[in-house]
């Protein structure tokens, strides 16, 4: 069972960074996290193309609010301890969307996977991988 709704997750969002990105939380449901972000000059890099961070925020944050929803019962939080990224192409403009979906729900550790697309054309444009750290009372 889910521990938040979507509603919840994105009542978290404001006064922080993924607030600042305009992202949205589009869908939650039992393994997978659907997320939004529009793409407009702040999410640019000086070169004219879409930022490696603005991705990895998004697919960061994506993967984060899943693990807030998916935590196991008495886990407190949890914190990211690895990620990476790979990139296949770039938007400049419109929006990307990202799903997160899990490889690994332990009760110490969560591994989420992550895929980025061009929301217009549903090509991929990049990958994400991370482990997070599931947090228990002391």
């Amino acid at each position: 069972m889910l521990r938040t709704t979507a509603k919840e997750l994105t009542a978290r969002l404001p006064g922080t960074l993924p607030e600042l990105l305009g992202f949205e939380i589009v869908d939650i449901q039992r393994g997978r996290l659907r997320a939004r972000m529009p793409v407009g000059p702040k999410h640019l890099a000086p070169n004219g193309f879409l930022h490696a961070a603005s991705i990895v925020a998004l697919a960061d944050t994506a993967c984060g609010m899943a693990t807030l929803a998916h935590l196991p019962d008495g886990a407190e939080n949890f914190t990211t301890i690895e990620l990476k990224n790979n990139f296949f192409g770039t938007v400049r403009s419109g929006a990307v969307v990202c799903e997160a979906t899990p490889a690994h729900l332990g009760r110490t550790t969560q591994v989420w996977d992550a895929e980025i697309a061009d929301e217009s054309s549903g090509r991929t444009i990049a990958v994400f991988r991370c482990t997070q750290m599931v947090l228990w009372p002391r």
